[in-house]
């Protein structure tokens, strides 16, 4: 299986999505870590990633789903997967692909933002995150309010592991 956590920035995805993995003795993934260098210094600028910019991001993390979906590897991918045209093409009719969408009130996600030391990604690219969020239909939705090992027993349970 291969779960994608999912949402915007500041929702705690790779935070809970390590929890997740030790949790359930799976391997982590953090999408960022495959976005190439003009991707990462347009957000450190504030500017927002166009689906050109996306691609070749998308283009790998699709690799990476595949070699795990073939080698029967379980992973926790931390990705914001933010629209359906992203989500689809990362999951491309795999079965064994399940989104997690961990959201929450806007004004939280804003102060986690405003707190985080070190990370490439703008705060201000929130509001166009939020713009672009659509949720899977059929994805778990967790509310990101509690501790991340809470949040992770939840995702746990509701996935049925």
């Amino acid at each position: 299986m291969i779960v994608v956590l999912m949402g915007v920035t500041g929702s705690g995805k790779t935070t809970v999505g390590r929890v997740l993995a030790d949790l359930l003795g799976w391997t982590f993934l953090d999408a960022d870590a495959y976005h190439p260098l003009a991707n990462i210094e347009k957000m450190r600028r504030g500017a927002p990633l166009t689906d050109d910019d996306r691609r070749p991001w998308l283009d790998a993390l699709a690799r990476v789903i595949d070699r795990a979906h073939d080698s029967g590897e379980k992973i926790v991918l931390a990705c914001s997967a933010l629209k359906h045209s992203y989500q689809d093409y990362l999951k491309h009719d795999l079965n064994d692909v399940r989104y997690v969408c961990l959201c929450g009130p806007d004004a939280l996600i804003a102060k986690r933002l405003a707190a985080r030391e070190g990370h490439f990604m703008d705060p201000g690219l929130l509001e166009s995150q939020l713009e672009l969020l659509e949720p899977p239909e059929d994805a778990i939705r967790v509310d990101i309010g509690g501790t991340p090992e809470k949040i992770a027993g939840e995702i746990r349970g509701r996935l049925g592991l």
